[in-house]
């Protein structure tokens, strides 16, 4: 390749970074200018989207004790305003021994459950709790 070819890749680069950054930027200010009432719709059946999730998120979905769900609530997660369903369990960590109770967030985006997130103190201050015994009812 030439100089004339390494110019014509290097202007091909550095155009692609743009057209691609610009996409990006697009997507993240569409988001924002739409508004989060588009993407905070109530979760309807938060439970069940919970209790499927929670079979990839724990290694052993059997035995769990302690289980507690709170309603869903609009909090602030990341920079955004999402739905939020705090949980409390006792989970196996190997075997027949426990981890101890640990609280996650379930996060909601259109209504649908989009992922669990493990550091909230702040999503979850304050949160009333309700037994779940669903979840202790979970099977392999």
């Amino acid at each position: 390749m030439g100089v004339d070819g390494s110019r014509r890749l290097a202007a091909l680069i550095v155009g692609l970074t743009f057209v691609l950054g610009g996409c990006a930027h697009n997507s993240a200010s569409t988001e924002t200018a739409a508004g989060d009432s588009e993407l905070n719709t109530p979760p309807a059946d938060y439970k069940r989207d919970i209790l499927a999730g929670m079979h990839a998120y724990l290694n052993d979905p059997t035995g769990i004790r302690d289980a507690e769900i709170a309603q869903p609530a609009l909090k602030t997660v990341g920079s955004f305003q999402r739905y939020v369903v705090c949980l409390r369990f006792n989970a196996k960590k190997r075997g027949s021994e426990y981890a101890g109770v640990k609280e996650i967030a379930a996060v909601f985006m259109v209504g649908r459950f989009d992922r669990f997130v493990d550091k909230v103190q702040e999503q979850c201050a304050g949160a009333t709790y309700a037994p779940f015994p669903e979840l202790q009812k979970l099977s392999r």
